[in-house]
C-alpha cells in the first residue's frame, strides 16, 4: 500500500507539472484579452491612474480558467485607463482547487475541520508547500502575461508559497509592463490564524521606484500597525499598495482600523484591493478603496474611490495627483513634530516583549 501511495503522489506531481505549463496559461490570457495590444506609455511623474480590483475567492481546478479570470479583471481595469492595476491578498488561493476532492472538504466548515476529516496531521502551510510549485508557475505565468499584454504595471496581490529557506510566506509581487517580476514584499504582521497555520512573517521592508513614483507593497494586517507606513513613507513611498482578505463580517469601524488612518498619519496614497466570497468556512468581506490624506481628497473624507459592495466583485479606479502629494508633504512637514530623542530613548527596548512577560 505504501508503494501505491507513493505512485499516486508521483503521478499527481507530474500531472500538476503538465497542467501548469506556461504555454496554455499564456494562451488563455491572450484569448481572454482578445486583440489587445500594449500601449506605448510615457509615464507622468505628476500623476498615475490606479485600479483596486475586488476579486471573489473560489476554488478553481483549471489553471487556464484562473488565468482567464485574472485577465478579464485586469482588462476591465485597463479599459478604464488604469496604468497600475492592483489585486487582493490571496490572489492565487483559488488554485487550491487543483487538489482532488477539495470541493467535498470545502463543506467541512473550516480549513482545520477539512484537514481533520482527511485524518492528516498537517498544517495549512503544508498544503501550500505541496502545491507551491504548481501555484507559483500558474501565478507567475498568468500575471506576467497579463502585464505584458496590457502594457501596465500589475501588483498581483499576494500568494502563499514556500520560499528558499523552507518557510511558507504570504508575499505580494509587482510586475512591470513588459511582464518582468520587479519587486516583492512578504507580509510582516500575521493574523493569529496564519501563525497557527504555520506561515512565517517577513522581516524586511522596502520600496520600488516606478517611473511615476515610489511604491510600497505591504499586505493586509501590515496596515493595522502605524510602524509599517511610517517606515515606508520615511523610505520615500508615495503609493502604498496594501491588498487584504479579511475573514470577518463587514463592519465599517473595523475596516477603518487599517489603511485609511495610516495615510493620515504618514501622508501617502493608499490602495486597498479586497478579496471577497465564502471560502472554506471563511466569509471574506471588504470594500476595495483608494484613499488619500484628507486634504488631497475632493470631499475631504480621504476617499478617492471605493467599491459599493462589500461581498461582490467590483473595481475602484482613481487618478492619483502625485505632484499634489509631494507639495502637501513639503508643506505639512510631518517630521518637524518628531521627537527623535524620545524615540531613541525607548526604541527598540519597548518592543522587548519577553522582558514584559511576552504580552502587552
Amino acid at each position: 500500500m505504501a508503494g501505491m501511495e507513493e505512485l499516486k503522489q508521483t503521478l499527481f506531481f507530474y500531472y500538476l507539472q503538465w497542467a501548469t505549463r506556461p504555454g496554455p496559461i499564456q494562451r488563455a490570457v491572450a484569448g481572454a484579452l482578445g486583440g489587445v495590444k500594449p500601449k506605448g506609455r510615457t509615464y507622468d511623474r505628476r500623476q498615475v491612474r490606479v485600479a483596486a480590483v475586488q476579486m471573489e475567492l473560489s476554488l478553481i481546478s483549471d489553471p487556464a480558467e484562473y488565468a482567464r479570470k485574472v485577465a478579464a479583471l485586469a482588462g476591465q481595469a485597463a479599459s478604464e485607463g488604469a496604468e497600475l492595476v492592483c489585486f487582493p491578498e490571496d490572489a492565487a488561493t483559488h488554485l487550491v482547487g487543483m487538489l482532488p476532492g477539495i470541493e467535498k472538504l470545502a463543506g467541512a466548515g473550516s480549513v482545520e475541520a477539512a484537514l481533520g476529516e482527511m485524518g492528516m496531521d498537517v498544517k495549512v502551510a503544508d498544503i501550500f508547500r505541496f502545491l507551491g510549485p504548481a501555484m507559483r508557475r500558474t501565478y507567475l505565468a498568468t500575471f506576467a502575461k497579463v502585464a505584458s499584454t496590457l502594457g501596465v504595471y500589475i501588483a498581483g496581490g499576494s500568494v502563499v508559497l514556500p520560499e528558499e529557506d523552507g518557510q511558507v510566506r504570504n508575499r505580494q509581487y509587482l510586475f512591470a509592463p513588459d511582464g518582468r517580476l520587479v519587486s516583492s514584499q512578504a507580509k510582516m504582521h500575521l493574523l493569529p490564524m496564519e501563525a497557527v497555520w504555520g506561515l512565517s512573517p517577513g522581516n524586511e521592508i522596502g520600496i520600488y521606484e516606478a517611473p511615476f513614483g515610489r511604491l510600497g507593497l505591504p499586505v493586509c494586517m501590515d496596515a493595522t500597525y502605524f510602524e509599517t507606513y511610517r517606515i515606508l513613507t520615511l523610505l520615500g513611498a508615495e503609493i502604498i499598495i496594501n491588498p487584504s482578505a479579511d475573514p470577518d463580517e463587514y463592519n465599517f469601524w473595523r475596516k477603518l482600523r487599517g489603511i485609511w488612518p495610516r495615510v493620515q498619519e504618514s501622508p501617502a496614497y493608499g490602495v486597498n484591493p479586497c478579496m471577497v466570497g465564502d471560502f472554506m468556512g471563511m466569509k471574506l468581506t471588504g470594500k476595495s478603496a483608494i484613499v488619500a490624506p484628507l486634504a488631497l481628497s475632493p470631499h475631504g473624507d480621504g476617499i478617492l474611490a471605493q467599491v459599493e459592495s462589500y461581498d461582490r466583485e467590483g473595481m475602484a479606479v482613481a487618478t492619483l495627483d502625485l505632484a499634489a502629494l509631494r507639495d502637501y508633504r513639503r508643506q505639512a512637514q510631518i517630521e518637524a513634530s518628531f521627537n527623535l530623542d524620545l524615540y531613541q530613548r525607548y526604541f527598540p527596548a519597548v518592543y522587548d516583549l519577553p522582558e514584559r512577560g511576552g504580552t502587552l
